[in-house]
Formats: C-alpha cells, sequence, structure tokens
C-alpha cells in the first residue's frame, strides 16, 4: 500500500511524479483551491485582538463534553434522494437511491476506543511506522529524511493569509494517533475522533469490533435523516467547522477551533452525532467523480479498477463524507451529508476520522 500524505479534502499527491513538490511543500498536500481572503478583517498577526495561531497544538482543545453512550443506532431500510447538484460536481447527480436497514455507531471512533484496540491487539498503525522508500520510485537519496520517517499530515496555520496549500498542511514526523499534533504536541484527548488512520488501520479496528466501514449510501442516508438539503454553513450549535476565513482566521463560533469531542454538538434525527463537520468520515466506497445514476439499490460504488481521483491518478482512492473543522464558506464548502471526496488509502491526516456499521444489532 502506498503511504504519503493527505490534504484537508483532496488528496493530490503523487510522490513518484511529485517529489520536487514535495521539497518545497514540507510534504504538504491539499487540493489547490482558490481563496478568496480579501474579506479578512484581522489585522495582520491578530485575530479579534488575540494573537493568531502559530502551531498544529494551537487547535488543540481539553474542553470535554458528555460521551453518548457507544450504543448501535439502527437505521431502518429506505429509499432517499443522494448526491447533490447544487455544490460540487462529484457530488451529482442526484438520484433515488435505496438503502437496507443496518445499524451505525452514534459517533466516530474516539482515541479512548481505539486505545483499546491497540492494547489488546498490540497494534501499530501505518504512522507509527518508518516509510518504505520504494514507495516513492525515486533514488533513496533524493528523498528527503523525514519523509522517510514515521509520521502524517497535519494542519498547520499559515502565518499570514496564503492560497498556497503548502502553507497549511506539513508531513510531521512523530505525528500519529496518539500524538495527533506531532511529537511535541498534547496527548490525544480521549473522547476525541481518532485521526491519522489509514484504510488498513481502520479496517483492522473494524474486523477486531465485528462491524463493518458503512457504504458511501448507508452514510449519507444516515446523516441526511429525511432533512432537506442545504448548501449554508451549519449553524454552530450544529456542527463544528471553521467560521472565519480559511486558512488564518477562525472565530471558533461554536466553541471550537480544531477537533471537538464526541457529542458536542445537537445529533441528528437519526440520533448521530456529527455526521457533519469536526473530522471527515471514510467510506468502504472506491471514488470516482460522480455518481452512476443506474446504481441505485444499494450502491457499493465503483469496483478498484474503475475508481478514478483526478487528484490522484494511479491509485484507488476511498470517498471520505461530511467535511471537517477545517470546511469554511470561502474553502470546503463540504460540511453536508452530500459532500465527498477521494481519500488516499496510505496514511491518515489530523482531521480525518471514521465509524462503523453493522449487520446485527448490539448483544445484550
Amino acid at each position: 500500500m502506498t503511504r504519503f500524505p493527505i490534504s484537508n479534502f483532496n488528496p493530490a499527491f503523487n510522490p513518484a511524479a511529485n517529489l520536487a513538490l514535495t521539497l518545497v511543500t514540507r510534504g504538504a498536500i491539499a487540493a489547490g483551491a482558490a481563496l478568496s481572503l480579501a474579506a479578512c478583517s484581522a489585522s495582520e498577526g491578530e485575530e479579534n485582538g488575540e494573537p493568531l495561531p502559530t502551531a498544529a497544538s494551537d487547535f488543540a482543545s481539553a474542553i470535554t463534553c458528555k460521551t453518548p453512550a457507544s450504543v448501535r443506532v439502527r437505521i431502518d431500510g429506505g429509499t432517499f434522494i443522494m448526491g447533490s447538484n447544487a455544490v460540487y460536481a462529484e457530488e451529482g447527480l442526484e438520484r433515488e437511491t435505496t438503502v437496507d436497514g443496518f445499524w451505525i455507531d452514534p459517533h466516530e471512533v474516539t482515541n479512548r476506543q481505539f486505545a483499546e484496540f491497540a492494547a489488546a491487539t498490540d497494534f501499530k498503525t501505518v504512522a507509527e511506522k518508518p516509510v518504505d522508500p520504494a514507495q516513492f520510485g525515486v533514488p533513496v537519496e533524493q528523498i528527503p529524511p523525514f519523509m522517510l520517517q514515521a509520521g502524517s499530515a497535519v494542519f498547520t496555520p499559515p502565518d499570514r493569509p496564503s492560497r498556497n496549500y503548502g502553507d497549511w498542511w506539513a508531513y510531521v514526523p512523530g505525528a500519529n494517533w496518539r500524538k495527533p499534533y506531532g511529537p511535541q504536541g498534547p496527548d490525544a484527548e480521549p473522547d476525541q475522533p481518532v485521526v491519522h488512520l489509514a484504510w488498513d488501520d481502520m479496517r483492522a479496528y473494524a474486523d477486531w469490533k465485528g462491524g463493518r466501514i458503512p457504504t458511501e449510501a448507508e452514510w449519507e442516508y444516515a446523516a441526511s435523516a429525511g432533512a432537506e438539503k442545504y448548501t449554508e454553513q451549519p449553524d454552530p450549535r450544529l456542527a463544528n467547522s471553521w467560521q472565519g476565513v480559511f486558512p488564518v482566521v477562525n472565530e471558533g463560533s461554536d466553541g471550537f477551533k480544531g477537533i471537538a469531542p464526541v457529542g458536542c454538538f445537537e445529533p441528528n434525527a437519526n440520533g448521530l452525532y456529527d455526521m457533519v463537520g469536526n473530522v471527515w468520515e471514510v467510506t468502504a466506497d472506491h471514488f470516482r467523480p460522480g455518481h452512476d445514476p443506474a446504481d441505485q439499490d444499494n450502491p457499493r460504488g465503483p469496483s478498484e479498477n474503475a475508481a478514478y481521483d483526478p487528484l490522484n491518478p494511479g491509485f484507488a482512492s476511498r470517498v471520505m463524507k461530511g467535511g471537517s473543522y477545517l470546511c469554511a464558506p470561502n474553502y470546503c464548502q463540504r460540511y453536508r451529508p452530500e459532500s465527498r471526496q477521494g481519500r488516499d488509502v496510505g496514511l491518515g491526516a489530523s482531521n480525518v476520522g471514521f465509524r462503523l456499521a453493522y449487520d446485527s444489532a448490539p448483544q445484550k
């Protein structure tokens, strides 16, 4: 499996073809997205009179919330309109879709839950292992040594408004689920979503827990919960997103400037927390832009061979859903159930997590 950093919503990096870019961006990865920063009202270096964040750990939070009970929620089967024609092309076309009933976790997998798995199995995640230089496809002397160290992709705030994604994403040696902001940052908070996991790490946890990664259709059906589609940024009471001008000014009017513990925001009509915002959630489907209008009955996405991610060609990405705390109106309007992006399977990032689905009721 390939292993290299990914972005907050677009894994657009191939080490074999883009090593020069790696050198320039310190291993940062993201999709090039146009930022409209003219509206930034904060004075240079300050946010509402307070210093702007300068390090990844400035986004860490020790705030606690009442953690919801980790009891599987039953989602009865039904039919809904999947996808959206309103915002990004890869989310369309809208089409009627039927999903069988299933169970799903009420919140993202937390650091506490993943720690139980790691302790019981002595599991080491991809981010905790050194990188195989053969994955870069170039002579080892051309690879920056830090890129071969165990680590992961961490959002690191720039010190000025920027349109260059390399200014806010960095490959940080020593960053992993235990130390999400890097080795000098705080430890992972037990009730926050676990991040910095690769696909194989998620699958290993799912197998141990007796669950599986939900399909994109299951996830979107559960997230939409019968509500009308929308395009505007959610009310701060409902989701953890970026209030302000990304990537420099986050007003934090939702109470958080980084990841929040599970259960801090109101659940949807299905009783599910953080289906939108906080962290992206990986699904089982392979990614291809847009939906197949003929695939309407329990769709499971394209085959691995038919998968295609234009921002990561040559590798079969998975679909991730729901946006994250880094989504803002001027940058990533993906704080919606229909949002979808390709997600590189080889390495985690500081704003990507997951939850499990199940084919049976919990044992009593």
